[in-house]
């Protein structure tokens, strides 16, 4: 006499996790933005202790108050192109990610335009990739890969 056992399989789904389990792509948004917001004004600071000036071509200086609200304005346009992406878009989290990459991108051009000195430019590109950096790959972590389409 003999006996079968079976043992099953594990295999690895790519089907994105439901809707119910997801938490709201806001909600860690908003967390991502304030972090970015404190992380990005501390690091001002700290340039500016360091002698980074943050003066345009008039020698007007930018306040480091105005990095928090900036960078807390800006993450918050992110979140809400993400919400839309989340509900319009075939492929969310690529279609998101690339967007972002290209609006980071143009984020340097006043750095580059408005006569600040290379130090103070440079720093300010760096402020607006550390804040790209917290609050992109936060968001993109919580889109779906594809979105379920109905059935029509």
């Amino acid at each position: 006499m003999s006996t079968t056992t079976e043992i099953p399989a594990r295999t690895a789904s790519s089907a994105p996790t439901p809707p119910a389990q997801r938490r709201p792509v806001w909600r860690h948004g908003v967390a991502a933005a304030a972090v970015a917001s404190v992380t990005t004004t501390v690091l001002a600071a700290l340039a500016s202790a360091a002698g980074v000036s943050f003066a345009d071509s008039t020698g007007t200086s930018i306040p480091i108050a105005a990095f928090a609200q900036l960078t807390l304005v800006f993450s918050m346009i992110g979140v809400g192109i993400a919400a839309v992406m989340a509900r319009g878009a075939r492929r969310p989290r690529a279609a998101f990610v690339r967007t972002a990459i290209a609006l980071t991108a143009l984020s340097f051009v006043p750095d580059l335009t408005f006569g600040f000195d290379p130090g103070s430019a440079a720093t300010l590109m760096m402020l607006h990739s550390v804040a790209a950096a917290i609050v992109v790959p936060t968001l993109a972590g919580r889109l779906p890969r594809t979105r379920a389409t109905v059935a029509e």
